[in-house]
């Protein structure tokens, strides 16, 4: 297989994702690709990263199932990266509150702090993980990360104390060393890193493109994000100071023992490590040994030589590094952990595939590991998807592949003949003290042992393991005392005796129990944590990234062909895409199937009640998918092309939708109705017992926006660009001589606006009308509102200067507006008066009787009608209105859709004919048996509306919709068939010559024309637009009028439109 040279480093083949190191920074990986890919078909966008990572986060929320994502290939090829974006998706595509975000930002900070402490500069990758971390992110049921874990395999241990040329040891030293500040540089003995033994055998102290100060920054703030207190991180950098103080102690030879060369070398690890000086030069050069002679149990004191000492520095500097970073680990589990684990995403982010110049015990359990990552695949995507078409009776014909069970039997086998792992614990049980000759005993047992195996070699100083990946030769050299990964209980009682309590918690051994019993070693711990992973892995849903890298030099396009084509080969890549081509794209169990695409089809929602089968033969059907994309198995579904599933997905979605829209559309109108039933008894309220109230303005929806001042521009330009408008409409106000002008009356939080109109007198635009501000009040500077006791629209705005008269049928609604913000501003309620003889200030100027300052009256009295009859006379205006409804009237139009969900019986029935409203809201026809029947008669109509009676005079006019139509048809030839022929031969003219008659005049119904557009806020009321003419059928003391227009019958409010 030949991948393609382009700049898009991601394909697939079928579910696993092929992912190309480009070695530099690219633009794919912003908001924008996370908005794309986010609830996207894999179909939609270009292969990536992103939609693996939605699809693995929706399959967890559909199925119900924990999922996993296995990320391999060789070291450098970009697995660290590829982990961190998957993580990073899920944290921004997941919701949650507060707690959530602090778990994400755990979840996302634990990277720079575990990459500080486990990563490293090779010569193969310069941000290589020298440490294997399984990280699964916990979800409530509702798809918030409310919790994580993370489980941490074998860190390479060695590199602190040695490293390969062109090599560094773990990030954080080189950190320390670059970002300590002045006094932490002090109180550590920080300097540069040629000064330490431990950093300056590889002669590499700086990594290309990376800033070890910036980094230390970033892994102190990460430190504080996962919940280390600055003592816990200052201790933190103590033991790291404190390894590196260590590694310059050297020894020297005296009379076959070791002595230590400087004793100035001492007492800075000493103080460090919170230890006598004189207790730590001891433990090094000696070891107390238990001697048993008859019975009895003796301690010995034994004096090291050199090679052994250094030995013992060295163990004691990789037992703290190691101790220290399991720590890190469980601070960071101990920050994310949650009581119940219910669903999880799990990522595996572990060294990859490596070849040195010089392959120790390190790379051995690394390749060993990733041999077994390599099963898994092979066992999910080669062998058990062949092995399904043959047990579900689908026709196949077998692929041949390599199948790698027969290297991990031999590196972990304990039966016969035994693995490599076994071997080497024997000698390791049998060795004393160091064991120069160990590891020459273990290369002769392997010899004798497995040496005829077909993929182990054996060379002068080691042995040979032909892996998945190819082959790779391994130094014994320190085998033996790297698998015993002993650290002797005198070094132990050393750190144990520490003052500091920091380090005495790493060190939690009951020495005496533990004295009992064969050790551990490092090669069984490693066993069986890599079959514990597999096992926790084959419990998830898998999800595969194989990571490729393109060269050695990690410069950006850089190709070498025969490198990719060796990874393409080992990664089992070309058997995949036969399988993959021959086989079907994606299975499921019927039950599953049915879950999934229930919502399809009206049989199948909410379940199938016939044999599985049948019910994924009737989903299939109804999609029109053709019999050669499917095939049925004994107890599964198998689709071949990816694009057939997509087209079930697409459906599905669109299901999904709709039906959300629906419920979001209900619940929307739900909330708005509720505001405004809210707002208008919050109106009433106002005036309740104080004011006679007109017959149209109890029940009336609240607009607020009467004028649209969103299409007005001209009106606009006078409020803030970032004001808000509560409230606009078109009133009436009366000047000092009573004399009317309309006014655009505009309330906002701040502000009341009073915009009116003037003739331009000269310039340019002379003669033309243009809006002209009249009046800018602040809010907080009212004084008062006065009104009448009676029914009219009369509201008086006091102010210091002088008063505004106005008049407003919607008056109630305005002043509950200007009372809330009033309130808003001042904390006090808006001072309304209520009399019949109002009094108000006008403004000075001017000449003539009526132009001085001053005050003016209205007087109100009872008289006729529901229409205000004016009579000025001189500085008084007389205004006499007919009674309205009484002052304690509230609302009583309420809002009753609940009824049609919630309650099981009908509520009476009424008719429009008779002009009444029950309570001021439409009747309604009985709710639907249950919610099931409710959802399958939305699930065939594209936009469901809900039923409801109708009027008995719609049903008197209008035809049945089930009439006999059958009379337009031809009649049959009978006794007037000939008269008819010799009608078409001789046309008599109509009505025998006489003029023909005046059509009878229809009888006129009454019609009124909208003076505002109204939006209909229920099923039964109409919407119009200003000026459209709506003929009325009934009118109701309520207010609410029924009429029709453009053939649709509805109620509307009384007080949107005037009569023609």
């Amino acid at each position: 297989m030949d991948l393609p040279k382009v700049s898009k480093e991601q394909t697939y083949i079928g579910p696993v994702l092929i992912s190309v190191n480009p070695f530099k920074q690219l633009p794919y990986f912003t908001d924008r690709e996370v908005e794309l890919y986010q609830g996207a078909a894999q179909y939609e966008n270009p292969p990536h990263i992103y939609a693996l990572a939605d699809n693995v986060y929706r399959n967890m929320m559909i199925d119900n199932e924990n999922q996993c994502v296995i990320i391999s290939g060789e070291s450098g090829a970009g697995k660290t990266v590829a982990a961190k974006f998957i993580m990073s998706y899920v944290s921004k595509v997941s919701g949650g509150g507060d707690k959530v975000q602090h778990v994400k930002d755990i979840i996302l900070q634990s990277n720079p702090l575990l990459e500080a402490f486990g990563n490293a500069k090779t010569v193969r990758n310069n941000n290589s993980s020298r440490f294997g971390k399984y990280f699964e992110i916990q979800f409530s049921r509702g798809g918030a990360p409310d919790g994580g874990k993370i489980s941490n395999f074998l860190l390479e241990k060695s590199r602190v104390v040695s490293q390969n040329s062109q090599e560094r040891n773990f990030h954080i030293y080189y950190q320390l060393l670059e970002g300590a500040s002045g006094e932490q540089r002090e109180n550590l003995g920080v300097t540069t890193p040629d000064y330490y033994y431990y950093l300056n055998q590889s002669g590499t102290y700086t990594v290309d493109d990376v800033n070890d100060k910036k980094e230390f920054q970033d892994t102190m703030a990460a430190m504080s994000v996962v919940g280390l207190s600055i003592e816990d991180q200052d201790s933190v950098l103590q033991i790291i100071a404190g390894i590196l103080h260590l590694g310059n102690i050297s020894f020297r030879e005296e009379n076959n023992y070791a002595v230590v060369e400087s004793q100035d070398f001492l007492a800075f690890p000493a103080f460090l490590l919170g230890i006598p000086q004189e207790g730590l030069c001891s433990k090094l050069t000696s070891r107390v040994m238990d001697s048993k002679w008859g019975g009895k149990t003796e301690s010995i004191s034994v004096t090291l030589n050199t090679e052994q000492a250094s030995f013992s520095r060295d163990a004691l500097s990789k037992a703290l590094y190691n101790r220290l970073f399991n720590y890190l680990v469980n601070c960071i589990n101990k920050a994310m952990e949650k009581d119940q684990e219910v669903l999880n995403i799990g990522v595996l982010d572990i060294y990859g595939f490596e070849i040195f110049q010089k392959n120790g015990f390190e790379q051995f359990c690394i390749n060993f590991v990733n041999e077994k990552l390599q099963q898994i695949f092979i066992e999910l995507t080669l062998k058990a998807e062949q092995e399904e078409y043959v047990q579900e009776g689908i026709k196949w014909k077998p692929i041949e592949y390599f199948n790698n069970k027969v290297v991990c039997d031999l590196i972990e086998s304990k039966l016969n003949p035994v693995g490599i792992m076994s071997v080497l614990d024997d000698v390791c049980a049998t060795m004393h003290a160091k064991g120069e000759g160990a590891d020459q005993t273990l290369l002769q047992k392997l010899q004798g042992q497995i040496g005829s195996h077909e993929h182990f070699s054996s060379w002068n100083k080691g042995f040979v393991v032909h892996h998945y990946a190819g082959k790779v030769s391994y130094d014994v050299s320190g085998f033996c005392e790297r698998n015993r990964d002993v650290l002797f209980s005198d070094i132990i009682e050393l750190m144990q005796s520490s003052e500091f309590q920091f380090i005495q918690g790493l060190f939690p051994e009951n020495l005496e129990a533990e004295k009992r019993g064969r050790p551990s070693t490092a090669s069984n711990k490693i066993k069986k944590q890599a079959n514990t992973l597999v096992q926790t892995l084959m419990k998830c849903t898998p999800h595969y990234i194989r990571c490729i890298k393109p060269n050695e030099t990690k410069k950006p396009r850089d190709w070498e062909e025969n490198r990719v084509r060796h990874q393409v080969e080992y990664l089992g890549l070309r058997e995949n895409i036969r399988v993959r081509r021959a086989g079907y794209a994606y299975r499921r169990v019927f039950v599953k199937f049915l879950q999934r695409y229930a919502i399809l089809t009206r049989e199948t929602w909410p379940h199938w009640r016939g044999e599985e089968r049948q019910g994924v033969l009737h989903l299939l059907n109804s999609v029109n998918m053709d019999q050669d994309q499917y095939q049925l198995g004994k107890s599964k579904v198998f689709i071949k092309a990816p694009e057939s599933l997509f087209l079930l997905e697409e459906m599905r979605e669109r299901k999904y939708n709709g039906y959300a829209r629906v419920i979001q559309k209900a619940w929307r109108k739900h909330i708005a109705v509720r505001k405004y039933v809210k707002m208008r008894e919050e109106a009433s309220d106002i005036l309740l017992n104080k004011k006679e109230r007109r017959r149209n303005s109890l029940n009336r929806n609240f607009v607020g926006d009467y004028i649209g001042t969103e299409n007005h521009p001209e009106i606009r330009q006078f409020v803030g660009r970032r004001e808000r408008i509560d409230f606009a409409d078109v009133v009436v106000k009366y000047d000092r001589r009573f004399r009317t002008v309309k006014r655009d009356l505009i309330l906002t939080p701040k502000f009341l606006y009073l915009i009116g109109r003037e003739k331009v007198k000269q310039g340019p635009d002379k003669g033309q009308i243009r809006e002209v501000l009249k009046r800018k009040i602040e809010v907080h500077k009212i004084q008062s509102v006065s009104l009448s006791t009676l029914q009219d629209d009369f509201f008086i705005v006091h102010e210091e200067e002088y008063d505004s008269v106005l008049q407003s049928i919607f008056k109630t609604e305005f002043l509950s507006l200007l009372d809330k913000r009033y309130h808003e501003k001042t904390e006090k309620k808006l001072p309304l008066k209520f009399n019949n003889l109002l009094e108000f200030k006008v403004k000075k100027g001017g000449w003539g009787p009526f132009t001085s300052g001053g005050s003016r009256q209205i007087q109100f009295q009872i008289g006729q009608g529901d229409e205000a009859i004016l009579k000025p006379s001189g500085k008084v205006l007389q205004v006499s209105i007919g009674q309205g409804l009484p002052r304690n009237s509230r609302p009583t139009r309420k809002d009753k859709r609940k009824s049609r969900y919630m309650s099981n019986q009908a509520p009476p029935s009424s008719h429009y004919s008779s002009g009444l409203r029950s309570r001021g809201g439409p009747p309604r026809g009985g709710p639907p048996s249950s919610r099931v029947s409710l959802l399958r008669q939305q699930s065939s109509m594209e936009q469901p509306t809900l039923p409801r009676h109708q009027s008995q005079r719609r049903q008197e006019n209008q035809a049945p919709s089930n009439f006999d139509m059958g009379f337009m048809g031809v009649p049959e030839q009978g006794a007037a068939g000939l008269q008819r022929r010799r009608s078409k031969e001789v046309t008599p003219l109509p009505g025998a010559g006489r003029p023909k008659p005046a059509p009878k005049p229809k009888p006129r119904s009454p019609q009124c024309r909208a003076l505002y557009a109204y939006d209909a806020q229920d099923t039964d009321e109409l919407s119009f637009n200003a000026d459209d003419v709506i003929e009325i059928i009934s009118e109701d003391v309520s207010g609410w009028w029924f009429g029709r227009l453009r053939g649709r019958e509805g109620m509307f409010p009384g007080n949107y439109v005037e009569k023609i």
